[in-house]
């Protein structure tokens, strides 16, 4: 089993989050699953690497050759997949995973959540899907999105398509099932 994990690259965030992308990446190791990611080594990106690999996990980076000359590769992942552009890490990404963790995070976090949630929408793929967010940074999105679904913005079923979690180990629970 391999699970990408979608989260923060940005500096001067909060430590919580930081403990949050290594304690991810403990658990998911512990339950026999290796990381696909976007091999940064920075931020919250570079914590879900080392605690997967802390449980000797293996680590799957996939990133884009422009992004390889700014120092943000991480060495040490197991296996590099250097790619032309984002739009095809993201393919990559999503070919490599079985199942996708969304941790909280910036733009970059939010579009690849949801292309891989549309993908999944229009039966692309049918990989599951979990939010994992234990401290609320998702709280005002999710909102919205219940809104929309409420309100007919969305078809019926959409919003079942991804699990919304507030601990690790019901997210990494949420990736080992099929949801509908």
């Amino acid at each position: 089993m391999r699970i990408a994990v979608y989260c923060s690259s940005a500096p001067n965030i909060d430590q919580v989050y930081l403990d949050l992308a290594f304690n991810v990446g403990v658990a998911l190791a512990k339950s026999g699953a290796d990381l696909v990611w976007g091999a940064g080594q920075v931020s919250m990106m570079g914590q879900v690497a080392r605690g997967t690999r802390s449980q000797s996990g293996k680590t799957y980076g996939v990133i884009p050759e422009r992004l390889t000359s700014v120092e943000f590769v991480d060495s040490e992942c197991t296996e590099l997949f250097v790619v032309p552009d984002m739009r095809s890490r993201k393919a990559k990404l999503e070919d490599l995973a079985d199942a996708f963790i969304v941790l909280p995070g910036g733009i970059g976090t939010l579009e690849e959540f949801f292309e891989i949630w549309v993908g999944r929408s229009l039966g692309y793929h049918s990989k599951p899907i979990t939010v994992c967010d234990p401290y609320g940074a998702f709280a005002p999105l999710k909102e919205s999105i219940d809104y929309l679904a409420e309100i007919n913005m969305m078809k019926t079923g959409q919003d079942n398509l991804v699990n919304w979690c507030t601990t690790i180990e019901s997210a990494i629970a949420a990736c080992y099932v099929s949801t509908p």
